[in-house]
């Protein structure tokens, strides 16, 4: 599974998802509690996952974040959306990752960790146009 970087302003909900990453086979752990601080991480370390919650106590379209990471790079991260209004993520941006509705099992946050990651924006879009 790699490295995961979890950005959760709940820091219940951050530490109970970072031990399920751990138990499940993270190599390490970054939590984040902010879109800034998660912007601040993803430039400082590339991540081999995502767990994002979508709402934030300082921004409440965390999916941005989701969207940024997907077009800057060849590789991204594989993306899971953490989030307890799942009807709040875009349609196209929820294209990116799994979306897990809280509470949900760690179980199907490792699962969905272990997938492949999903095409980004700019591939499908280069996809559709050829």
């Amino acid at each position: 599974m790699g490295s995961v970087l979890l950005v959760e302003d709940d820091a219940l909900i951050a530490m109970s998802i970072e031990q399920a990453l751990l138990d499940g086979g993270a190599s390490a752990v970054m939590i984040c509690s902010s879109t800034a601080d998660a912007m601040t991480a993803l430039r400082d370390s590339q991540p081999d996952g995502l767990v994002l919650d979508v709402h934030l106590s300082d921004r409440d379209d965390g999916w941005a974040l989701a969207e940024l990471v997907n077009s800057v790079g060849p590789n991204p991260p594989r993306i899971v959306f953490s989030t307890g209004a799942p009807q709040d993520i875009p349609a196209e941006i929820a294209e990116l990752g799994p979306v897990l509705e809280k509470p949900y099992d760690p179980a199907d946050l490792i699962a969905a960790l272990r997938q492949p990651p999903r095409p980004g924006l700019l591939a499908r879009l280069r996809k559709a146009l050829a």
